[in-house]
């Protein structure tokens, strides 16, 4: 039998070999009383490679307030110094036809490294869900231990009773 054959069929309804990877690991936190809750956001970035974490900082700057606005005033500078700053000598005159082509190459790879970054966030929130269907599944499982001790104790405390109602019946049935 293997150790967590009783314990999966009762709690699950399965055999110790139809337990998923996270079912055989919380009864194993379980069954060592160790803490499965862990820091999310360490874990997470444990798994994440080095390109992941620079698009996510990209995303987290291209989508602030800071961003925007620096952009704005960097258009802004740009504009003014192609139309009246350098009214002879522009080096992007009206309409701007180099600043099209650098805010097209910054959207072209903006929005697949936002879109990266979108993806992630689903992983995250998937992993997320994840650890907290194990940690709900524990305290399941630790909740159902405690009803059974609680159980065991009042049958123990009724068995104890009953045989000290039996005693004392004795002994006034002795005493008559």
């Amino acid at each position: 039998m293997k150790p967590f054959d009783d314990a999966a069929q009762i709690l699950f309804g399965k055999t110790s070999d139809e337990l998923d990877e996270t079912e055989r690991e919380v009864l194993l936190h379980s069954r060592e009383g160790r803490i499965l809750s862990e820091d999310r956001n360490v874990a997470y970035q444990s798994k994440q490679a080095p390109g992941d974490r620079v698009a996510d900082a990209i995303a987290r700057v291209g989508g602030s307030w800071a961003f925007i606005v620096g952009f704005l005033v960097f258009l802004a500078g740009w504009t003014v110094a192609n139309t009246i700053l350098l009214t002879k000598d522009a080096f992007d005159p009206y309409p701007f036809i180099f600043l099209n082509l650098l805010l097209s190459m910054i959207a072209a790879l903006q929005a697949p490294i936002i879109m990266m970054s979108q993806n992630r966030q689903a992983a995250r929130d998937r992993f997320e869900a994840s650890k907290d269907y194990e940690v709900n599944l524990k305290a399941e499982i630790e909740l159902i231990a405690l009803h059974h001790k609680i159980d065991t104790h009042f049958l123990n405390e009724i068995a104890a009773l009953k045989m000290e109602v039996l005693r004392l019946h004795d002994v006034l049935r002795d005493k008559e």
